[in-house]
């Protein structure tokens, strides 16, 4: 839709859902998605790249909109306005964290849709001078990569993963997400026979980045074995704070197993 902006609708009642879509609709916004967990929110988001996300607070998912939306901004640059029914001190105090764009409290009206979103997408374009480009991750780029991409919680669970993960774990997507990294992804020191540290829970206790090059061999949940190198670092928000374990997997060529059996 070029020259439309585009919202994502983030929102597990369906009422109010449709009601979002008919109101940014019938004012020249373009809808790109209506999902209703916040871990479906972090793949669509990835998946449709939206000028703004509408997210409620309070989802169904295992990920609440809250920290959906902390990621979606700090990892894809895309403002978030929340909504919500609740607006007390708590929520506040967790909502900040994710730097929303705005708050808007329900029951609410198509104006007050509408001016928040103007505001927020303002403001938006204005705060995008002072980024710093070199650390924005290109999400075009990553979803069509031939390389596997994973990035986890600070807990070790699975909040994205581009296709080419998803086929080299052979696992849909919904099947992996918000999973332990550790129960999908098994890997065996290929010398020792001995299964390799979750690299994801290394990176975070130790909060540094993790190599592992040689030997390292992937166990799919279908049994099946690939070489391969990866790297896992610490993702990080605005803040310096650890937010997530990014982890970049690449399957090694004929010739490079080869030549690391003859090391």
């Amino acid at each position: 839709m070029p020259g439309v902006i585009t919202i994502l609708i983030v929102e597990d009642d369906e009422i109010i859902s449709n009601l979002i879509s008919v109101i940014l609709e019938k004012k020249g916004y373009g809808v790109v998605g209506k999902v209703v967990t916040g871990e479906e929110a972090i793949m669509k988001a990835a998946e449709v790249l939206p000028d703004l996300v509408l997210m409620d607070i309070n989802l169904a998912g295992v990920l609440d909109g809250i920290t959906a939306a902390r990621y979606i901004y700090a990892i894809f640059r895309i403002p978030v306005i929340f909504l919500t029914g609740q607006c007390d001190d708590t929520i506040l105090s967790r909502a900040k964290v994710a730097e929303p764009y705005g708050f808007i409290i329900k029951p609410f009206n198509a104006n007050e849709i509408v001016s928040n979103i103007e505001i927020a997408l303002y403001n938006h374009n204005m705060r995008k001078r002072f980024y710093d480009k070199a650390s924005l991750w290109d999400i075009k780029k990553i979803m069509a990569a031939l390389d596997p991409v994973i990035i986890t919680d600070v807990r070790g669970r699975i909040i994205f993963l581009n296709p080419y993960a998803c086929r080299l774990l052979d696992i849909p997507e919904k099947e992996a997400l918000v999973k332990p990294l550790k129960n999908i992804m098994i890997l065996v020191n290929k010398q020792t026979g001995e299964r390799i540290n979750d690299p994801a829970l290394d990176v975070i206790r130790d909060k540094i980045v993790v190599n592992y090059e040689l030997n390292t061999v992937l166990v799919s949940l279908s049994n099946k074995k690939r070489f391969v190198s990866l790297t896992a670092r610490p993702v990080k928000d605005d803040k310096n704070e650890m937010i997530g374990v990014s982890i970049h997997i690449r399957e090694k060529t004929p010739t490079e197993i080869k030549m690391a059996e003859k090391i």
